[in-house]
Formats: structure tokens, C-alpha cells, sequence
């Protein structure tokens, strides 16, 4: 952050102080509490860090496919949706629609990637395979994908289009691990007060 910048409120609240920085606004006075932190869980995604923030600290590592997924996690999970599926490589979401959207629109095959987090993401046309089968296909591999393969997140990437011209869609699921223990959230619920979940959040605390 340099000098062209001006944030009078965050300034109030110490970010200035926290940046380290100098104070181009040396007159403001500090009113909020600040700090820095990092994590502890050995682990750096999204389910890692709301954990974390919610109380869990993990022990190791989700487990992460930069070579794709094994032959056998594949097969399994191919026999139990009852069809193939294509790709399973590390990928970005919108490259690999673009580049296998056709093929996906010909074949039904559903779309298996990952990427540097732990997640087994799942593509697939919203008119050709339809959200429900999709959401299916993903309970599926969350309930395979366990023990030392238990990543932290499946997710449902629907999209629409036609011809290679593709759109990711709204209608993104997450399916976390469910948090081996209780959470500060949990703590918070039972003790009568209101969890208010926004946005994916949801899907990654699982009980909320």
C-alpha cells in the first residue's frame, strides 16, 4: 500500500500500524483493536482456514493431486455414477470447460479436475447432465473419498453454453469434510444465540 492510497476508516481501526507502513494520515486516531496472526494448521485452503478460525487446528495436511487422482479412486467412483468421466489433472475451471465442453456435450462424461488445494471439482453441463445428477455424482464422491484420500472439499462446477462458448453457473456446490469436533459455532448454537451462515460458508462448516 503506498501513498496514493487514503483509507480514513481502516486507517482508524490500525491498519496502518499493521502494514507497517508509513502513516500518511499521522493525526488519526487508532479507535479499534488490531494484530496479525497466522495459521497453525499445516494447510493453506479453504476448509483449512474456516476451521481454524472456528477452532480446529489440524494436525497435517489435507491431501492435495497435483498428478490427478489414482486409477483406483477413479474406478471406483466411474462404476458407482455408471459412466466415465474426463480429464483428472490439476486445471483451471474455465480452461478445462473450454477444452472439453464439446467432447463432455457428445459424450454425457462428466468433467474430473483438481487443483493446488484438496478438492476433487466435478464439471458438468447444466442441460446435458442436469444439477440433480450432478449433486449426486458429487455426494458420491464425498462419500468415497475418505481416510487418506479424504479431501477437504468436492465441488459441483455446473456450467451452460454450447459450441465452445461456456459459462460457469451460480449453482456451485461445496461438499466439506464434516469438522471432526465441536467448532466455536457449535458452541455459539448450543448455547441458544443464532449461526448465520453467508455464502459458502455453509457448505463448509456442513451443520449450519
Amino acid at each position: 500500500m503506498g501513498e496514493s492510497y487514503s483509507l480514513p476508516n481502516m486507517a482508524k481501526l490500525g491498519l496502518y500500524k499493521l502494514i507497517g507502513t508509513k502513516n500518511h494520515l499521522p493525526n488519526i486516531l487508532v479507535k479499534g483493536c488490531y494484530g496479525k496472526m497466522m495459521t497453525k494448521s499445516p494447510a493453506k485452503d479453504t476448509t483449512a482456514g474456516r476451521w481454524e478460525m472456528a477452532g480446529i487446528i489440524l494436525k497435517k495436511p489435507f491431501p492435495a493431486y497435483p498428478n490427478g487422482f489414482s486409477k483406483k479412486i477413479i474406478e471406483k467412483f466411474e462404476q458407482k455414477i455408471g459412466t466415465h468421466i474426463l480429464s483428472n489433472v490439476v486445471a483451471s475451471g474455465t480452461e478445462i470447460i473450454k477444452e472439453l465442453g464439446k467432447e463432455h456435450e457428445r459424450t454425457g462424461f462428466s468433467i474430473v479436475y483438481s487443483s493446488a488445494d484438496s478438492v476433487f471439482q466435478i464439471a458438468a453441463h447444466k442441460q446435458v447432465f442436469g444439477l440433480k445428477r450432478l449433486y449426486e455424482a458429487c455426494q458420491i464422491a464425498r462419500d468415497l473419498l475418505n481416510g487418506d484420500n479424504a479431501v477437504g472439499r468436492i465441488i459441483a462446477r455446473p456450467f451452460i453454453g454450447t459450441n465452445g462458448n461456456y459459462t460457469r453457473i451460480s449453482n456451485r456446490k461445496d461438499y466439506s469434510l464434516t469438522p471432526p469436533e465441536t467448532t466455536i459455532l457449535d458452541e455459539i448454537k448450543t448455547s441458544g444465540a443464532d449461526v448465520v451462515a453467508i455464502g459458502k460458508v455453509s457448505d463448509i462448516s456442513c451443520r449450519f
